[in-house]
């Protein structure tokens, strides 16, 4: 049985004209057959404008023409899993609350299910884009919503007036996809060193810094953020987090893990977080945590593995993620045939190694923006290890981006 609140929601999502699609194939035949080709031409055009320039005025331009109605159900339908995923979250924790402001709402779509929802609250919900804003008001007058408005407002400028009890910021105050974060002190460790250099620098140029100062001004005393960033990246979500605790928030419970799909491919966001002003010392607290996650299985029969044998081009096993180092940490009888480490031209600290173990050739690679990958592979496969091992070294090939 499907719960009251999502049943809601999947009702709400489809009187927007949004459908949730399996396959890329899907979707694409979708996007052709609803979006008239120079509208889609025009759409790509201010797509690719937004992702090369990523500044404000082209990110202004695509969502001002993404709420086109021709345009609009299809483009956000991307979105479908998402929505589905952050919305029970947030409407779950709103609680008492009698203000809510929502953060970047776009076309409103979700602030208005909040509205919804809970009748008794009232919503405000801020976005740059004009158009946006004008969308989102139509639709609140055709849902008949008396309980939320909406203001063109850039949180890099200016907040509205006011003070509110819970701030919902989801895919809002930390869009620079790009930028890879704060390294670690090192390949052989998650660690960041407390810098505040570099920590400032990170956030003056992401702009999460001149956000979180408007932001929390506008947070009511007892108030709190709900938060859901692109931060699954410990060098994005380690520096995040000491933003939030600089200005003292905290967590008020335990951020949960999210994933969840764009059409085909799972997306790369982080956890949710719920935050408010640090608690005094000695009360109850959840702590911040700068430790990886850990994914993939660790407890490996390395003698098991070796005695199996291998077939084809296929490795004995693949871990391409931070628990590939407990792995390889775990090598026994590591022999180290070659190593090297090298700084790139991106700044970041490079280490591949290329081994033997108890029954495996294995090649070990780790970098200070947290990838790590381990292949293990029989005896009789190991040259193409030396042939990948070169290619890393070399500088041509950067397959830990998988």
């Amino acid at each position: 049985m499907i719960p009251p609140l999502l049943e809601g929601l999947a009702e709400h999502l489809a009187s927007w004209g949004l459908r949730r699609f399996e396959s890329d194939q899907e979707y694409f035949r979708w996007q052709r057959e609803t979006i008239p080709a120079a509208d889609l031409d025009q759409l790509t055009e201010l797509a690719q404008r937004k992702s090369v320039h990523a500044d404000v005025a082209s990110e202004v331009a695509f969502y001002d023409f993404s709420v086109q109605p021709a345009v609009l159900p299809t483009l956000y339908s991307q979105r479908y899993d998402y929505y589905a995923a952050v919305a029970p979250l947030v409407a779950a924790r709103i609680g008492a609350a009698q203000t809510v402001l929502d953060v970047g709402c776009g076309p409103g779509i979700l602030t208005t299910f909040y509205a919804e929802q809970s009748p008794h609250i009232q919503f405000v919900g801020i976005d740059r884009s004009a158009a946006s804003i004008a969308t989102a008001r139509e639709r609140a007058g055709k849902l008949g919503l008396k309980n939320v408005r909406f203001e063109c407002a850039d949180v890099d400028v200016a907040m509205p007036a006011g003070f509110y009890d819970v701030i919902v910021a989801t895919h809002a105050v930390l869009q620079s996809e790009s930028d890879p974060g704060i390294p670690s002190t090192g390949w052989q460790t998650f660690e960041r060193a407390h810098h505040g250099g570099l920590q400032a620098e990170f956030e003056r140029r992401t702009g999460l810094g001149v956000r979180l100062d408007r932001l929390c001004a506008a947070m009511a005393p007892a108030g709190r953020f709900l938060v859901f960033e692109k931060t699954r990246q410990l060098s994005r979500r380690v520096p995040f987090q000491r933003a939030f605790a600089a200005r003292e928030c905290a967590p008020l419970e335990a951020p949960i893990p999210i994933r969840y799909t764009v059409v085909e491919e799972t997306a790369d966001d982080g956890p949710f977080y719920v935050l408010g002003r640090a608690p005094a010392a000695g009360a109850s607290r959840v702590e911040w945590d700068e430790t990886p996650e850990l994914e993939g299985p660790i407890d490996i029969d390395f003698a098991r593995l070796g005695l199996s044998g291998g077939s084809g081009e296929e490795p004995l096993y693949e871990n391409h993620s931070a628990s590939a180092q407990t792995v390889w940490a775990q090598l026994p009888d590591r022999i180290i045939i070659k190593e090297t480490t090298r700084r790139g031209i991106d700044g970041k600290q490079l280490h591949v190694e290329r081994g033997e173990a108890q029954g495996v050739s294995y090649l070990y690679c780790a970098n200070t923006f947290d990838q790590r990958q381990v292949l293990l592979v029989s005896h009789d496969q190991a040259r193409q290890l030396d042939e990948y091992y070169e290619e890393i070294r070399s500088g041509t090939e950067d397959r830990m981006a998988k």
